[in-house]
């Protein structure tokens, strides 16, 4: 399938967040215009739509932070110091001072609020697409709540407009069960706007919807309600037959995409100071390897800058005969075994392993291919879907498909065959969600959501190939979310406690 871009551009809009000045919005068209008589035809709306997508390409950042906190992989750069910022959520020391955590909060909420200003206007100009527009505008906001919830917890609410410092200074933070409930409200609302069918790949459907209402459902254990959703997902899309080629570029919004955040290849857009302008999937060549020496020798990739390296234990867990192995895990020693002429350096924490399925190609990319790769990012697979289905019918109250039917259809492909399928118990299930998504950002989150975390995270002791034994500790109480940046506290008038466990002064929150 030709990928067609979602394209941010026309769309003039500043990265806000809840630090922003209250001049949200300053749109020069044919003349003066501000955003208070922004919309004024379809076209508008589908503009400020971009907007709201556009924030969907900083998740390169969620995507390194969910597998260098869990026990897949470790924080790997050229130096101990290299994105300090990321070696301490590996070693589980951040504090509310780390900038990639406060990147991610003022992200999100950037598109929340672009989100906000559209529901703000809605009523401003019909037209025969603005069910579908509004439809899609509640679910990327309702994905963006999400992200905030999985690293954060209890955080402010803002349903009702653009965010602005006034409103941050008299807003609590909401319970993380009241932001699921509204995350809920606005995804049932979208479902009934969606179709199945994108106009444009990458866009909301009713699928991913479900999809993502059964993912919330689940996080709250609410497997009952989960088991409904994803089973209107089952059999509306199709396991692709070859693992191996999932996630190349060329097999890009394929049959078992439910939802992909689509990234430009060969489009700069930023620069490594500002890399949430990128129009490339910064992810992909952040934890590419740094190749050395003639390029041809190490055709068809580009090099890139070493992080997220995975661990031996992960490694280990794959049957010789999972097919998942290849199509997962780079294997430096048995790449240049089969090249010869290959050198790289081994940078920190060198494992020997890379994740293969965010690799850095040698395409038609501009500038520095490390920040300008067109690698789309999947959000949801059809077989995360499954996995998520049999979780779900095992531990309902009332089964609405059978878990042993899910996960073999995993196992038959990883396999390519029946022999390998083992009972569908939770271990088994939560066990081959690792095996299938690994390098993909799930894993901390599944550790946590499924208390797991202090056990996989600290039993799985690694050695690096310099012989350097790496360990983590997990504070139960403390790093099941990571902390509310200071300065976001300090912006909104110090009215929000900090998370437990990182707190430097009496208010937390419990």
């Amino acid at each position: 399938m030709n990928k067609k871009i979602i394209k941010i551009i026309g769309f003039l809009v500043l990265a806000f967040s809840v630090n922003s000045c209250d001049d949200y919005l300053d749109i020069t068209k044919e003349g003066e215009q501000s955003s208070e008589n922004y919309f004024n035809s379809q076209q508008d709306y589908e503009d400020a739509l971009i907007g709201v997508y556009d924030l969907l390409g900083t998740n390169y950042l969620n995507h390194i932070i969910g597998e260098i906190a869990s026990d897949n992989s470790l924080a790997g750069g050229e130096r101990p110091d290299d994105v300090t910022d990321w070696q301490q959520i590996d070693d589980m020391i951040h504090t509310p001072d780390n900038n990639a955590l406060r990147n991610i909060w003022k992200w999100m909420y950037a598109g929340i609020s672009r989100a906000n200003y559209i529901i703000e206007f809605k009523d401003k100009v019909d037209f025969d697409r603005k069910t579908e527009l509004l439809a899609e505008n509640l679910f990327l906001r309702s994905y963006y709540y999400f992200e905030l919830v999985k690293f954060f917890g209890d955080v402010p609410l803002f349903i009702d407009g653009r965010i602005s410092v006034a409103k941050a200074q008299a807003i609590d933070r909401a319970p993380k069960a009241e932001v699921y409930a509204q995350i809920e409200a606005d995804l049932t609302e979208a479902i009934n706007g969606l179709t199945w069918n994108a106009s444009q790949p990458g866009r909301a459907t009713k699928g991913a919807a479900l999809a993502l209402l059964g993912k919330v459902y689940l996080y709250q254990e609410k497997y009952d309600e989960a088991a409904n959703k994803f089973n209107q997902v089952i059999g509306k899309y199709q396991l692709e037959s070859d693992f191996s080629t999932i996630f190349l570029n060329s097999n890009e919004n394929n049959n078992e995409s439910v939802f992909e955040i689509q990234y430009s290849i060969g489009v700069e857009g930023g620069n490594y100071g500002q890399l949430e302008y990128s129009e490339g999937n910064v992810a992909a060549g952040f934890m590419s390897p740094r190749f050395t020496g003639e390029k041809s020798n190490w055709a068809p990739y580009a090099d890139g800058n070493t992080f997220s390296t995975p661990v031996q234990e992960l490694v280990d867990q794959y049957d010789a005969a999972d097919t998942r192995l290849n199509g997962t895990i780079f294997d430096m020693e048995a790449f240049v075994q089969a090249n010869p002429n290959v050198t790289f350096d081994e940078r920190n924490e060198y494992t020997g392993y890379y994740n293969f399925k965010y690799m850095v190609y040698d395409e038609s990319n501009i500038a520095d291919k490390r920040i300008t790769h067109g690698n789309n990012y999947r959000v949801i697979r059809y077989a995360d879907v499954l996995l998520m289905a049999a979780e779900a019918n095992l531990l309902a109250t009332t089964k609405k498909d059978n878990p042993q039917d899910l996960l073999d259809q995993v196992r038959d492909r990883a396999f390519g065959d029946t022999n390998h399928r083992v009972p569908a118990n939770i271990n088994n299930i939560l066990q081959e969600r690792r095996l299938e998504l690994a390098g993909e950002g799930h894993r901390f989150f599944d550790l946590v959501r499924t208390g797991k975390a202090k056990e996989e995270i600290e039993n799985n002791v690694d050695v690096t190939s310099k012989g350097t034994e790496v360990s983590k500790t997990f504070i139960i109480g403390k790093n099941e979310v990571f902390p509310i940046p200071r300065i976001e506290i300090e912006l909104a008038g110090n009215r929000w406690c900090q998370n437990k466990g990182y707190a430097t002064s009496t208010c937390s929150t419990n």
